[in-house]
């Protein structure tokens, strides 16, 4: 099967194209250039430099929100056009279930965290049982300290990846984040999506503590696909 992915929900606007497993192309940019400006001019560039018929692709996968108002309006009318224009069917993916699923087989509860501005984030619960992903709390939208007393009250190891890290640095934790971009895991969870090299950090709540905010950094480290230099350890004082 051979889908094209479209991901403009947050700042980095990515196209990729995946056949079965494999990815065969990936292009995202990170620039002041608005979406409208970047993703046909991208898609143009994967055509060519992978002699892409597009009449050959099965469908189109398109991230569905939450993310930027405008940037999904353009993601969501590139794809229509396209699928109109191909008559091929469209596949939406909700971008915090595929953000989520970059850590797909992890072992411990996995929560990602989308900048929503003003303290907020859109964010989730869940569990991978293998490849399947369990919601134990569905994609919504909610200030930063709702979700950590959230964590805290089930008193277990969380995962934390994507750009909403920043709040929990200002408001709970110590920890770096590594902005990131989500595209060959909205192509998986459709058939597959996208997502390039997370550096996430693990946290479990720390019982000892008495003050309010009781977490504790205890792991640092980055996924295979970003190199190890990039990964370090730092405990929170």
């Amino acid at each position: 099967m051979r889908i094209l992915g479209v991901d403009s929900s947050g700042m980095v606007a990515s196209v990729a194209l995946v056949e079965d497993d494999l990815l065969v192309a990936e292009y995202s940019v990170n620039y002041k250039k608005t979406h409208s400006q970047t993703l046909l001019p991208m898609l143009d560039e994967i055509v060519k430099m992978t002699e892409l018929d597009l009449n050959t692709i099965d469908a189109i996968a398109v991230a569905a929100g939450p993310g930027s108002f405008t940037g999904l309006r353009i993601g969501s009318a590139t794809a229509k056009g396209l699928g109109l224009a191909l008559e091929k069917p469209i596949l939406n993916v909700p971008t915090v279930d595929a953000l989520a699923y970059n850590l797909v087989g992890h072992r411990d509860m996995v929560c990602p965290l989308m900048d929503a501005r003003r303290n907020q984030t859109y964010t989730g619960l869940y569990r991978f049982d293998g490849n399947d992903m369990q919601v134990l709390r569905g994609e919504c939208a909610v200030g930063i300290d709702e979700i950590a007393a959230d964590i805290n009250s089930r008193g277990e190891a969380v995962v934390f990846l994507g750009d909403g890290f920043r709040h929990l640095f200002q408001h709970h934790i110590f920890v770096f984040a590594k902005k990131s971009s989500l595209i060959r895991h909205i192509i998986k969870l459709c058939t597959c999506l996208l997502g390039c090299g997370y550096i996430h950090a693990e946290y479990k709540r720390d019982y000892k503590r008495q003050q309010e905010t009781a977490y504790s950094l205890f792991h640092f480290s980055a996924l295979p696909s970003v190199p190890k230099a990039a990964a370090q350890s730092r405990r929170w004082r």
